[in-house]
């Protein structure tokens, strides 16, 4: 059978392939070989909730995209739509029109730099070179390399690493600096938990971030690139290795690239996934093969960088922004964001959100509508309490203060960072000082121990906070964590300590009076801790049925069929299961003031 006009497209990224995507993929696959229909790979669209998703292009150009696709449901796609024409309405979550939840979820972003993310193959250069790829390297070396970097000036990019430091300060101060052998790096080890936008763009156009390296080396007067990536990003890796393979094909790396005279080359450092070497100091250590730790600046890196010689590093984000500038030009980013903040920024939106996933939008848009108008609201249907930005060393900023604008500077001003772009969201069952005792618990493995204030400062204030949830806590536990914190953040050497503090001192600042009814009253008031929480069972709504009894790990409860069960405290672990087994809602989480109960089977009994 002949091809029928249709296109079909479908998301093979580590979210999609997680998903299953694969094996839809190759059913897919088999099904349209018979209409002789090419089935195009692309990365990743960015809606993580409802993956996999299968895009059907018809041949009057209109687009279906169906999402939560499954091998049971793909024959009915090719069945309906492709051979009879009649789209699956009850899988589609964007129609043509973009008239549904995912469309609005779309349609509220700015795309700017993740345009080809979901329709390009990003295993096939000429798939880039169809979407304009190479276009701004082609542009740049035909400029002066001053005026590339004028070109990135007027654009205003600023680093998506987090700091915000202006890119074009970067790439003069590494021209500027004396030097026969130059270096770009290129900083992959996204290290947050939670963040995935550096994995998802090298993913889906790794093509744009190696293009984007190779104008800032021509502007700065580089010959060599490195990317530095951890280990534990195989899809991503292998990507990136064939995207150089094909640019070196295609004469993008070389020798005399577009004969310009310009040599680049590119080469890629897998890191074994220490946080620390997000740090540029650290990171270029590790490419140097000793252990990735922070050194004392200056020299920064851009006199005195990788091997001793001038080094200019930015992150994916950063590097994937260059190409589309160029080649629109600066009026086309700058168009986007705020007098300090230009163009879109990319953000991994995670926890308790509808519509969790990959998004851009313009900088300035604030957090309430980043949540409710893209994100579809809280998942829980509870009350939206608390965001964190910036990752595991970021600040929590309050529902209260939903209306900042998400830019560098309004972030600063509340006390939070931009970070590289993780979001998550929290409800009001989210407790503030276990969320702080999450982060720091990360942060203080992940110290490469150095610096006396991150490497013990850390560690005491975990074990504060750790006392503070099962209920030992006292008042002056507040003050010294504030001060320690003070401390960490001024005697740390690098970012990472001199940020670690940051999720214990804004939960303090904006929610103090969850620390003081911990410490006080010995009461979680969002009923999370385990020690100062009760599970009981309401005896009048209670059936017998025994469903808790049996998953309960411990046999704390008992009861006879079809009479009320009964939880015995002092065994009882706190672990929940009971209450996600009742089909009747009968058993309720309470937090009373005097009550510690046992922690994971310690023994303890309560007490008042």
């Amino acid at each position: 059978m002949s091809n029928n006009g249709f296109k079909v497209k479908i998301g093979l990224a580590s979210c999609s392939i997680a998903a299953g995507a694969a094996k839809v993929h190759d059913l897919l696959k088999d099904l349209l070989a018979d209409d002789g229909i090419h089935l195009q790979r692309t990365g990743c669209m960015g809606l993580c909730y409802c993956e996999p998703q299968v895009e059907v292009v018809a041949p009057d150009g209109r687009s279906y995209l169906y999402g939560n696709v499954s091998t049971d449901n793909v024959g009915q796609i090719v069945e309906e739509h492709i051979k009879k024409g009649e789209p699956v309405e009850e899988l589609l979550v964007v129609p043509p029109d973009g008239a549904s939840e995912a469309g609005e979820y779309i349609g509220r972003q700015e795309r700017f730099l993740l345009h080809n993310c979901g329709n390009i193959d990003p295993e096939n250069i000429e798939s880039y070179l169809d979407a304009g790829g190479y276009k701004g390297l082609a542009k740049a070396v035909a400029m002066k390399p001053e005026e590339v970097i004028a070109e990135v000036k007027s654009s205003g990019l600023r680093g998506r690493g987090g700091a915000g430091f202006p890119t074009h300060q970067k790439w003069t101060f590494a021209r500027d600096a004396k030097g026969e052998q130059k270096y770009i790096i290129c900083n992959a080890d996204e290290g947050d938990p939670g963040a995935f936008m550096d994995r998802s763009i090298l993913e889906s156009d790794p093509h744009s971030v190696l293009e984007g390296m190779m104008i800032a080396g021509y502007a700065i007067g580089a010959s060599v690139g490195y990317i530095y990536i951890r280990a534990e990003y195989p899809l991503a890796i292998r990507r990136l290795k064939i995207a150089i393979a094909q640019a070196k094909e295609h004469y993008y790396l070389g020798t005399n690239i577009l004969n310009s005279g310009f040599d680049f080359d590119i080469k890629i450092r897998e890191g074994a996934g220490a946080f620390v070497c997000g740090e540029e100091t650290a990171l270029i250590a590790s490419i140097e093969g000793k252990r990735g730790m922070p050194r004392f600046r200056p020299p920064f890196p851009a006199v005195s960088g990788l091997f001793a010689s001038p080094t200019s590093i930015n992150n994916v984000e950063t590097f994937a922004n260059v190409p589309q500038i160029l080649a629109q030009g600066a009026a086309a980013y700058n168009v986007h964001g705020t007098e300090f903040s230009k163009g879109t920024k990319v953000f991994a939106l995670a926890g308790k959100v509808n519509r969790g996933g990959l998004i851009e939008v313009p900088m300035g848009m604030s957090i309430n509508d980043i949540v409710f108008a893209v994100g579809g609201g809280i998942s829980t249907g509870k009350a939206f309490k608390a965001v964190q930005t910036g990752g595991p060393s970021g600040g929590c900023i309050p529902a209260e203060l939903a209306d900042t604008a998400v830019d560098y500077e309004s972030l600063k001003e509340i006390g939070a960072i931009m970070g590289s772009g993780g979001l998550l969201i929290m409800d009001e069952e989210t407790c503030m000082v276990d969320v702080a005792k999450f982060f720091l618990t990360f942060t203080r493995e992940e110290s490469c121990g150095k610096c006396t204030f991150c490497r013990v400062g850390t560690e005491q204030m975990l074990r504060i906070l750790e006392r503070i949830t099962e209920g030992e806590g006292t008042e002056e536990d507040i003050d010294t964590l504030e001060d320690l914190g003070s401390k960490i953040k001024a005697g740390s050497l690098c970012g990472l300590g001199q940020t670690v503090p940051n999720p214990v001192l804004t939960t303090i600042k904006y929610f103090r009076d969850e620390y003081e009814a911990h410490v006080r009253d010995k009461v979680c008031p969002a009923k999370n801790c385990k020690a100062l929480i009760e599970y009981e069972i309401v005896a009048e709504d209670c059936k017998g049925c025994g469903l808790c009894r049996k998953q309960c790990p411990v046999d704390a409860i008992s009861g006879g069929k079809k009479e009320p069960h009964v939880i015995d405290q002092a065994t009882c672990l706190r672990c929940g299961l009971c209450v996600n087994s009742c089909k009747f809602d009968c058993i309720t989480v309470s937090s009373k003031p005097g009550k510690t109960a046992p922690v994971d089977g310690q023994g303890m009994g309560a007490v008042s």
